[in-house]
């Protein structure tokens, strides 16, 4: 158990340094790509967050409803 929860902890201290030093040597890049992925989210987000509408059929019942 003491064994799990070392290898946690030294796997998140080796991320945290990885990290620290991609953002110090790309910080130029990323920040230059954040408008370009802002506008890439818009259309996902799009397609994601309107999957629980179904097929859409629902105008077609206000058709049937109005014969």
């Amino acid at each position: 158990m003491e064994f799990n929860r070392r290898y946690w902890i030294t796997l998140s201290v080796f991320g945290v340094i990885a990290l620290v030093l991609l953002w110090g040597e790309h910080k130029v890049h990323i920040l230059g790509a954040l408008p370009w992925l802002i506008l890439l989210i818009c259309p996902l987000m799009h397609i994601f967050m309107h999957g629980g509408h179904g097929t859409h059929q629902h105008a077609q019942q206000k058709d049937d409803d109005r014969e």
